[in-house]
Parts: C-alpha cells; sequence; structure tokens
C-alpha cells in the first residue's frame, strides 16, 4: 500500500482517553511527578504535523507490520474513512541521544507509515521536563 497516497480523516484534538493511555506508558519510564508533568504539557500543547517516517525514525522504533491486530484496525478505519485521534509525544533528546517517546498512537503511527510512509500525522509534543 505504500505507493498509494491515502487520504486519512482526524479529529481535531486526541481523544480523552488517549491521556490516561499515554500516562499508563509513561509510568513505565518515569515517577509519578515526571508523569504527570508531561500529560499537563501534553493537554496544553498545539497540535502540530509531523510525517510518519519522521515520527518512527525519531523514535528508534520499528514498525510494526499490517498483521499486528491493532495495526489492522488502524487501516481499517483509514479505509472506512474514521477519524483518528492525534498522537501523543514526548521528545527526545539529539544532543544524548535519547529517542522521542510515543506516549500514546505507536499502532496509528505504523498503520499510517505502511499505508503512506509520507503521510502526515496530527501531533501534540511535550517536552521531558
Amino acid at each position: 500500500m505504500a505507493d498509494q497516497i491515502v487520504q486519512v480523516q482526524w479529529k481535531a484534538a486526541p481523544e480523552e482517553h488517549d491521556y490516561p493511555a499515554a500516562a499508563d506508558y509513561l509510568e513505565l519510564l518515569g515517577d509519578a511527578a515526571v508523569v504527570e508533568a508531561i500529560v499537563a504539557a501534553l493537554r496544553s500543547a498545539p497540535v502540530v504535523v509531523k510525517k510518519a517516517k519522521d515520527i518512527l525514525r525519531a523514535s528508534q522504533l520499528e514498525a510494526l507490520t499490517p498483521d499486528n491486530p491493532h495495526v489492522r484496525k488502524d487501516l481499517l478505519k483509514i479505509n472506512e474513512g474514521k477519524r483518528l485521534s492525534p498522537i501523543l509525544l514526548v521528545r527526545g533528546d539529539c544532543r544524548k541521544n535519547v529517542p522521542m517517546l510515543i506516549a500514546d498512537g505507536y499502532h496509528r503511527v505504523c498503520a499510517l507509515y505502511f499505508a503512506d510512509e509520507d503521510a502526515e500525522i496530527p501531533a501534540k509534543i511535550a517536552a521531558m521536563p
């Protein structure tokens, strides 16, 4: 599917349940105070647009394949024209070779990467406190 340009419908803002999902993941990496600060920063951050391939590169993560059930579910949503929620990111640090974190939306990024790696993905980005 990477040869096709797909039209993806996006919601204007992340869904409310995306923030606790991001916090659940981030709690594996930092203490409660750090997680609370990041989630607060994500809530107030503006929505920006980044390419799927660049998000994966900055996160240093491999794209999950389309046969992953969650990626497949998001690919189906794209094909059905359903609106996807913007993703939540935590900025890395290139000076220390610290990758960016995909706090919420990894499966959406992977789905978009396989649909069209140049697809632009709305995201909110917070800095590490």
